[in-house]
């Protein structure tokens, strides 16, 4: 709680409906940790769609069938959970920087993951890269690096929290011995220290808008006025942490707010996420509008999101989450 009031921070009204209308994508979203309420309120904002990495659940896993069961969860009740609200799921599949650090379990996740990456949904391998930067962590890095080149799929790689520029260019240095393009690797979580280098490199740029920590939006405006728009995206990472799924959207209304043009908005909040993730071949736009469908009656494995006496939404013309 201490590091939510250290220094000056910067409180700017946003008013949402300055970007009603607009369409959303946040690349980037850990949805296994968010509430159906936070669907609701994305829909609302007008995000229509989203990937959900794999990733750390705060505690080790401590047995392959835990993975297992994830990734099936992301391909199958959270992709349904997702369609209730009316917005697209994808996902990226990959053993994270932590756990691959239990070398033994690591080895039974690496011959699991080909049964699911070639699943539908699944636009990348991710998200992967490094933590402490141990070599478990990169022996692992270089094994998804190959898995990402059978498959023919992007790369969603997570940089470090500590000495995040040696990580990041590590990454980077390592999928090129790997042969692969930079334009098929999304170096995630950048600050004001590795973008230069990213975009020099020829690598996507993605930037996680945090409340208190990571990127702020007022930060992330900077950036944008001092490096454009082109391979550039923004992320709300929401997950289990002090964390906000609106970040994309709040974000485009604070970039209007400071003279940042739409085509730019439309860019780093919606178009450059399309275009870096549909190389996998999975993302289609006219998705988004068919997902928007919603009918509440339908259930997954005999499931709904229904309690009680809720009834049923069923309208396929309006598209707004009331």
């Amino acid at each position: 709680m201490n590091e939510r009031h250290q220094g000056t921070r910067t409180h700017t009204q946003l008013d949402l409906t300055d970007i009603s209308g607009m369409r959303f994508f946040d690349p980037h979203v850990h949805m296994t940790s968010r509430t159906t309420d936070d669907y609701q309120a994305m829909a609302d904002a007008g995000i229509v769609a989203l990937i959900e990495p794999a990733f750390w659940l705060g505690q080790p896993r401590t047995g392959l069938d835990s993975f297992r069961d994830y990734y099936s969860s992301l391909i199958g009740w959270e992709r349904f959970r997702s369609s209730q609200f009316g917005i697209k799921h994808y996902c990226t599949i990959g053993l994270n920087s932590r756990e691959a650090n239990n070398e033994a379990l690591a080895e039974q996740v690496m011959e699991l993951l080909p049964s699911f990456v070639y699943k539908e949904g699944v636009v990348g391998i991710g998200e992967i890269g490094f933590d402490d930067q141990t070599a478990a962590e990169e022996k692992y890095y270089r094994l998804q690096l190959e898995l990402a080149k059978e498959a023919g799929l992007p790369v969603q790689v997570h940089t470090p929290h500590r000495d995040k520029k040696k990580g990041t260019s590590r990454s980077m240095d390592i999928a090129m011995e790997h042969g692969l393009s930079p334009a098929s690797i999304i170096i995630d979580h950048n600050n004001e220290e590795t973008v230069k280098e990213v975009l020099d490199r020829g690598f996507w740029a993605a930037f996680t808008i945090y409340p208190f920590t990571k990127m702020g939006n007022e930060r992330m405006v900077e950036i944008l006025k001092q490096y454009g728009s082109e391979r550039i995206m923004i992320n709300s990472a929401a997950d289990w942490g002090i964390s906000d799924p609106l970040a994309v959207p709040k974000s485009a209304a604070l970039m209007k707010q400071r003279g940042i043009s739409l085509r730019d908005i439309e860019l780093v909040t919606y178009r450059n996420a399309i275009t870096a993730f549909g190389q996998s071949g999975q993302i289609n736009e006219k998705d988004f509008d068919q997902v928007r469908e919603v009918d509440q009656a339908q259930k997954f494995e005999s499931n709904s999101i229904l309690r009680g006496g809720q009834q049923p939404r069923i309208d396929k013309n309006n598209i707004i989450i009331a």
